[in-house]
């Protein structure tokens, strides 16, 4: 417990405290996970319709969490914490010493195959309790909270890869990004690479057919097969690695690796910015391929990482022009 914690009663501390309890069907060390690592946390933190951007992660007693939080109103608020007491999956104590100041701690107890999460903020005093509850709704904003994290953790109990990116830009623009075969040339595909063909009937049943010249100097193809278009807000397909005529074909690197992936790509507008939610599923897939497809999610938060960069840089080039 902090210093803060220590030199309280029980009654102020409550007095001071916003609290909220919720379990989710999920293993705590998958919880924890979600806790624990900044490319998870950045897919749940926060009250509905806000959206993150992590500058620091550093989880270790005296690291720091930097961060911007992005309101759907396209407030940012600029948030710095500091974690003071780590149990590797049983507690995490950790200091806002951004405004408004306060001391937290998450405990994680297991309950059977559920997971039960206690999340409590303490003030310094009831009036700043308050008056951070009244102006932030921070109850109903604790609440909504961990209700994000329940959705996300039954994403990952499913294997499901997601990430979610806000972008500076107007939703029609980013739609065309995504959307366009001479704008997708532009950005689309890991950083360094560089697309060499880039063909796209959007109709559902229409097909995306791209080629990418990798940094190495590596030449792949892949698909998307449109399941669902709707503008702006929604793409829906089957993606593969392909060849230079159009067919499905195996992972270049990894032949265990699913055939087919169903897409999700979903738009949302937030005050002139775009929240951009990519979700992966393995698709027709054995056991063993959603093994692999699981275990391959770390490199795939990279390669989508610097795909996100080639875009801002992108949109970035397009609003100037």
């Amino acid at each position: 417990m902090s210093a803060k914690l220590e030199r309280s009663s029980d009654a102020s501390i409550e007095a001071r405290s916003i609290m909220h309890s919720r379990v989710f069907d999920a293993p705590r060390e998958l919880v924890w996970k979600a806790w624990t690592d900044s490319n998870h946390l950045g897919q749940w933190w926060g009250p509905d319709g806000f959206t993150i951007t992590t500058s620091k992660f550093d989880f270790r007693p005296g690291g720091e969490w930097v961060f911007v939080m992005h309101g759907p109103d396209g407030t940012d608020y600029k948030n710095h914490l500091i974690y003071r007491e780590i149990v590797e999956f049983e507690r995490i104590l950790f200091s806002h010493v951004s405004g408004p100041v306060f001391d937290a701690t998450a405990t994680f107890v297991s309950e059977g195959n559920k997971t039960r999460v206690t999340m409590q903020t303490v003030f310094d005093s009831v009036e700043l309790r308050n008056r951070v509850a009244d102006e932030f709704g921070a109850v109903e904003g604790l609440k909504q909270t961990l209700a994000h994290l329940g959705d996300y953790v039954a994403h990952m109990a499913s294997g499901d890869f997601v990430i979610t990116r806000t972008l500076e830009a107007p939703r029609d623009l980013v739609w065309k990004a995504w959307t366009e075969s001479d704008r997708l040339a532009q950005w689309f595909g890991p950083k360094g690479s560089t697309i060499t063909h880039s063909k796209n009937d959007l109709r559902a049943g229409g097909i995306y057919h791209y080629g990418i010249r990798m940094p190495d100097g590596m030449e792949i193809w892949g698909k998307w097969v449109y399941r669902e278009i709707v503008k702006p807000e929604r793409l829906v397909f089957i993606s593969s690695f392909s060849d230079e005529k159009g067919g499905t074909t195996q992972h270049p690197w990894d032949a265990n690796w699913p055939l087919e992936l169903l897409s999700t790509i979903t738009f949302a507008e937030s005050g002139g910015k775009t929240i951009v939610t990519v979700r992966w599923s393995a698709h027709n897939a054995t056991d063993a391929q959603k093994k692999v497809f699981i275990a391959g999610q770390p490199s795939m938060n990279m390669g989508w990482g610097g795909t996100f960069e080639r875009l801002v840089s992108y949109l970035a080039k397009e609003k100037r022009s």
